[in-house]
């Protein structure tokens, strides 16, 4: 069955990540055509990336980074949910994804981001950074206003306009993700 991870890319106090990357798992869960599962960073606490050698070569010297890589290694599409911070990502989903490298070759992903302009510009930076990745990126996104969908910008209230782009989305993210799986190139943990 092809495995799709929903990637936490916030780890700030008080985030808001976590209550749309649970409500996009939610509405994921529902479909048949693939399994999703949450990846949340806070639960690998990655240091500015400080192995010695790149992550082309996959020669991982610290266990937090071989843990980083057999999770990511697991998926075969993503969907990345971003916050905007100053225009772009979080520094902390940057991070975790100039980790590795092959993990991440000849895979689909989407992007759900969240902000003042809907997290826009967060996406068209991980569009680039996702390119040289190697990772495919699916057109259809899901950006969500903090003025519209946050009750007192904290309380995450979606309206149901946004359920339809949800489910292109993932439409566009499976499609692409089988049709990338014969591509993989099988990663040594």
């Amino acid at each position: 069955m092809t495995k799709i991870g929903i990637i936490l890319g916030s780890t700030r106090p008080g985030r808001k990540g976590e209550q749309v990357a649970k409500w996009v798992l939610d509405i994921a869960r529902k479909r048949s055509d693939a399994e999703f599962e949450l990846i949340d960073l806070a639960d690998f606490p990655l240091p500015h990336f400080d192995e010695a050698g790149s992550p082309k070569l996959g020669s991982y010297q610290n266990a937090h980074t071989k843990a980083w890589s057999a999770e990511i290694a697991r998926f075969d599409g993503y969907v990345f949910v971003t916050p905007e911070y100053n225009h772009s990502t979080s520094g902390v989903l940057k991070n975790a994804l100039d980790y590795l490298y092959t993990e991440w070759n000849n895979k689909a992903a989407a992007f759900v981001s969240y902000g003042g302009v809907g997290g826009a510009r967060a996406v068209e930076h991980l569009r680039l950074v996702a390119s040289e990745l190697q990772l495919a990126t699916v057109r259809a996104q899901v950006a969500i206003s903090l003025m519209t969908e946050f009750e007192n910008f904290s309380t995450f209230a979606p309206h149901d306009y946004l359920l339809p782009l949800v489910d292109e989305m993932l439409d566009q993210l499976v499609a692409w993700t089988k049709a990338l799986e014969p591509l993989h190139a099988p990663v040594a943990a």
